[in-house]
């Protein structure tokens, strides 16, 4: 299939990683420690760090995986479009508790505020077990992306991930976090580009949207659905598991998982920081809308071309539908197209992957080798160790990507069970942190183990439970295991002063009430939200 590609194409994806890489150098003068590599020196717009944020959550894993969640997999369908409902709400609650106490502690790694509230043991802790979960989704990344490359280059699987990653990892450790949020908004203007011409030419070539919507089977027309649970009755995608354990998970994702909050952390103020999560407050739907539908046309396509789907490359014994954006614009873009559509691709997996292997080097740097180690530091010491560290974790997260075994029907459902793992526990340490003054380390990690264990056993032993519960049943087992253990162990009462919300406190620097328009506007956009997914249901 890599006939597809001339040599046109070629040159429009050779110039764009060789610009990558020159951006990232060009960047890098303007760096002189590793809080401008870091954290930007904290004077990064408000616009650009949103647009970053985005970027990253509108990874390859989104644009390959959902739509062939909607077009293909078992119970599947435009029934994503719930998960997205829980955006608004938990932006507010991340605004209101979480990140004027992070500004407040002019902090580099998000779990450096563990360490004051509880001690070293906890910071390490949720630091490793950000490194190890973080590197292995990222793999899956790489993995999903590589397989494309593979499929429209015809390179083989070993140099598709040779290309994508090796390129990722100079300009990243180039560029710094600077170099992160400037290409990903780069990145994300070639993304939603393509997807609009994408989704246009279906809409051309299928009778609009009233034609794409005709051809996808009843059943995946469905938007909302109340009528399930999602414990045991078999219904994976019902509301409340996807509106609940989404909060759960964006709290999480957004609010303690250094990847995003690095990114909040850059900018000048705990004002412009809410910025930037108001901006993805409002834009992520628009934007996930816009690949659910064009995996309605992809499947308006296949109703219509039913040799599409036996043209698609074999995962095992079964179509890998994941590949079957790809394949589609291999079939219908013109030469300079495809190109751009391989950019695209790139772009989706290189701003998911800049990202957290900065992340990765900035917790290693910050909770352990700035931590522990005894000897000189100079500016320029911490630079280079900074940039080393950024290439090891690249070369650790692209050796992963060589390793991954399926989890799920698509990579969107991988990724999101891999976190869903986790994300509840550990949302639930920093509001231990946050929201309580008797709780202590060793009541918060034994929290943390008991939330991961429940869950690992709710995979293991109870499938027939949507792991879309996994974030609410493991933030709230690790919330009671942290209150009940810590009545055993003493607290350390200097670590508390001042790093958990007092009323008095959280009255003068947390809630803001010039903020309450913006809250109650984010509230009224999850009403519009839903309000739009029962209209769509009845198109």
């Amino acid at each position: 299939m890599h006939e597809a590609i001339q040599t046109f194409d070629w040159l429009i994806i050779g110039c764009y990683l060789i610009g990558l890489i020159l951006f990232g150098a060009w960047l890098s003068r303007g760096q002189h420690n590793r809080d401008d590599y870091y954290v930007g020196g904290r004077n990064i717009g408000a616009l650009s760090i949103g647009i970053s944020t985005m970027a990253t959550q509108c990874s390859t894993n989104s644009i390959l995986g959902a739509p062939a969640f909607v077009a293909f997999a078992a119970g599947g369908g435009l029934i994503w479009l719930q998960y997205e409902l829980a955006v608004p709400l938990a932006m507010i609650a991340i605004m209101v508790f979480m990140l004027p106490m992070f500004r407040k502690l002019e902090l580099i790694s998000v779990y450096e505020y563990l360490e004051h509230r509880f001690g070293i043991g906890t910071r390490l802790t949720l630091s490793a077990l950000f490194q190890f979960v973080r590197a292995f989704a990222t793999a899956v990344t790489v993995y999903s992306i590589a397989l494309v490359v593979e499929l429209i280059t015809g390179l083989s699987f070993f140099w598709s991930v040779m290309l994508l990653g090796v390129i990722t990892v100079i300009y990243d450790a180039f560029g710094g976090v600077r170099g992160v949020i400037y290409s990903d908004v780069l990145q994300m203007l070639v993304l939603v580009l393509l997807l609009l011409i994408l989704l246009g030419l279906m809409l051309f070539e299928l009778g609009g949207i009233s034609g794409l919507l005709a051809a996808l089977p009843a059943e995946r027309q469905q938007t909302l659905n109340f009528a399930a649970h999602g414990f045991g009755d078999g219904e994976t995608f019902a509301f409340w598991p996807m509106l609940l354990g989404g909060f759960f998970l964006y709290v999480s994702y957004y609010g303690c998982d250094q990847s995003q909050v690095q990114r909040e952390l850059c900018a000048q103020n705990v004002d412009d920081a809410n910025r930037s999560l108001l901006f993805n407050g409002f834009m992520r739907f628009p934007l996930v809308l816009l690949y659910c539908l064009v995996g309605v046309g992809v499947a308006a396509y296949a109703v219509a071309n039913p040799e599409f789907v036996q043209s698609l490359p074999l995962n095992g014994d079964e179509p890998n539908y994941n590949l079957a954006v790809p394949h589609y614009m291999l079939e219908h873009l013109p030469v300079g197209l495809v190109g751009l559509s391989l950019v695209a691709l790139f772009a989706a997996a290189m701003s998911s992957l800049d990202s957290v292997i900065n992340s990765l080097s900035a917790t290693t740097m910050e909770d352990f080798v700035y931590r522990f180690y005894r000897g000189a530091w100079s500016k320029r010491k911490e630079l280079y160790l900074s940039r080393l560290l950024t290439v090891l974790w690249g070369g650790v997260t692209l050796w992963l990507a060589f390793h991954v075994d399926d989890i799920a029907s698509t990579v969107l459902e991988s990724i999101n069970k891999i976190g869903s793992l986790v994300n509840g526990p550990v949302a639930a340490v920093f509001a231990l942190g946050l929201l309580t003054r008797r709780t202590s380390g060793a009541g918060a990690v034994a929290g943390l183990l008991a939330g991961f264990l429940l869950n690992l056993c709710f995979w293991k032993f109870l499938p027939q439970v949507s792991w879309l519960w996994w974030n609410p049943l493991g933030f709230f087992a690790t919330f009671g295991v942290g209150i009940a253990v810590s009545r055993f162990v003493p607290r350390v009462q200097s670590l508390i002063t001042g790093l958990c919300w007092t009323r008095a406190e959280y009255r003068n620097f947390g809630f803001r009430l010039n903020w309450m328009p913006r809250y109650l506007l984010l509230l009224l956009w999850f009403v519009v939200m839903v309000a739009v997914l029962y209209l769509l249901q009845g198109v």
